[in-house]
């Protein structure tokens, strides 16, 4: 199985992701109509007179806006191309103008937001020069952290694109968990650029993140350890919740060094651990329920479409034209040669085969005798047709008393037919080879014959025997687990040799 490159081809998921940045940016706009701004409380501390909308409203609202659209030309138009090596001096330039754009914007708004911070100064200039620097600082470290985005993005579209061929390797890793890690990545990171907020950003991310290493672990080992106890789903939530108090504290960690506060990271680790417990713990139960139960009945639908579909092809194959023109034509040479008692017994043989195929061929097992004598019904009926000619050789070793012993319908046929359809020749010496005989409850069967080859003008040069693949199909399905079918071919001849436990 090869692997794909993401980068080679347009990726397909810029609707979701644009959709996901505008959501956050919207959140973002209504966010700004508040009572008391952040900033309220600096101004009146530093003793400079504040204004809502000119300290903060338009400064956060240019600011989103800038950091909005600077997101969206870089991500969907300037990567994207450089990737490909598409003008790649003109989307370098519209990366630095990006740059330069975004952090003069924000230097602008920051002189606004940070108002408060002139009194300190000694000049305007030295202000502006303080707060520039900080701006284009703060730009170059949201552009490193657009840099990782993109990197984890396209390591991400790679693994979502050759997910059949990573997961036949790695079984952790399905499509449903990297479109999830995706979906936390870009969450995460939109959070951070947008500035929502430490404790949220921390919030969401442990708690999403924690959710979907919950999931992997719960399908993959919890669940189906728990399945095999008295009550599993109080076993899985038991489960769950030992993994949850092994994990607390090196969550609790994790959070005291992103957070530097004690008390946030204990109630976000407590709020982490809760949530796992009561919501994802009982949802990813549900699910592998359903995703169960889904597979349980497409192995079943599998199954039936399998044994219809092999059983309909297969009568088609036995009733076809080739077989009833053969038959017909076989009739109408021997009425020609003789005028009586050979068309007779041949029109004799083809009413009870018929009969045979309309009725007895719909029952799911038929006794093992009415089989064998349909076998040597239609064997009669081509002896008629190759009796006369001393180049073919017939030899039949087939067993008659079998007792009451039971077998699909129509399953041994197909390889006698397909021994006379290429086995036979009027005009080259042929010979055909048929033993059959029973052990107990071990049917033994064997076909051997030789193969002639087809004029280059015959539509059936290139294709196999009569319903081989069906009958292939049947066997597994009827009989998995009973039977041994061995055949070999080779330009000279064909031999077919079957076990089959009845």
């Amino acid at each position: 199985m090869t692997l794909d490159n993401p980068i080679s081809k347009p990726i397909q998921r810029n609707k979701v992701e644009f959709w996901a940045v505008t959501a956050i940016f919207v959140s973002s706009l209504f966010s700004l109509f508040i009572d008391h701004s952040p900033n309220e409380y600096e101004f009146m501390r530093a003793g400079v007179v504040y204004n809502y909308y000119e300290h903060f409203f338009w400064p956060q609202l240019v600011r989103y806006t800038c950091i909005y659209l600077a997101f969206l030309l870089l991500n969907f138009k300037v990567v994207p191309r450089l990737m490909r090596k598409e003008a790649i001096w003109w989307h370098v330039l519209l990366l630095v103008l990006a740059f330069f754009g975004v952090g003069l914007l924000t230097g602008v708004t920051d002189t606004y937001y940070k108002g408060h911070l002139l009194p300190a100064y000694y000049s305007v200039e030295e202000f502006w020069e303080d707060i520039f620097q900080g701006s284009f600082q703060n730009t170059l470290w949201l552009l490193l952290v657009f840099s990782f985005y993109t990197f984890i993005k396209y390591v991400a579209h790679y693994l979502l694109d050759n997910a059949a061929a990573i997961q036949a390797r790695y079984r952790l890793i399905t499509q449903e968990v990297i479109i999830a890690a995706m979906g936390w990545l870009v969450s995460v990171f939109i959070m951070v650029m947008f500035n929502i907020g430490d404790s949220e950003t921390a919030l969401w991310a442990i708690i999403s993140l924690n959710a979907i290493i919950l999931y992997v672990v719960s399908s993959h080992y919890l669940i189906p350890a728990a399945r095999k106890a008295k009550r599993p789903f109080l076993a899985y939530q038991a489960r769950v919740l030992l993994l949850q108090a092994l994990a607390y504290v090196p969550v609790f960690l994790l959070l005291l060094v992103a957070l530097h506060s004690e008390n946030s990271a204990f109630e976000i680790s407590f709020l982490n651990a809760v949530f796992q417990f009561l919501v994802t713990g009982p949802i990813t139960w549900l699910i592998y329920k359903r995703q169960l139960a889904g597979k349980e009945e497409m192995v079943v639908l599998k199954k039936e479409l399998g044994t219809t579909s092999a059983n309909l092809d297969f009568l088609r194959s036995q009733i076809n034209p080739h077989f009833l023109f053969n038959a017909l034509n076989t009739l109408y040479g021997t009425a020609l040669q003789e005028n009586s008692e050979r068309t007779a017994q041949g029109i004799q043989i083809l009413g009870d085969m018929m009969r045979f195929m309309l009725h007895e061929n719909h029952q799911q097992r038929i006794l093992l005798s009415r089989e064998i004598e349909y076998i040597r019904n239609y064997i009669d009926l081509q002896l008629l047709r190759t009796s006369a000619s001393p180049n073919i050789t017939i030899e039949t070793k087939i067993e008659d008393e079998v007792g009451d012993k039971y077998i699909a319908p129509m399953l041994l046929i197909p390889f006698i037919e397909n021994a006379f359809k290429h086995g036979i020749s009027l005009k080259h010496k042929s010979w055909i080879r048929i033993s059959l005989h029973s052990d107990q409850n071990k049917l033994y069967f064997d076909v051997y014959n030789s193969k002639q080859k087809k004029s280059e003008q015959d539509p059936e040069k290139d294709k196999s025997g009569i319903g081989l693949q069906n009958v292939k199909q049947r066997f597994g399905l009827l009989y998995p687990d009973k039977h041994e079918l061995i055949i070999r071919d080779s330009p000279e001849e064909f031999f077919v040799h079957l076990t089959l436990q009845l």
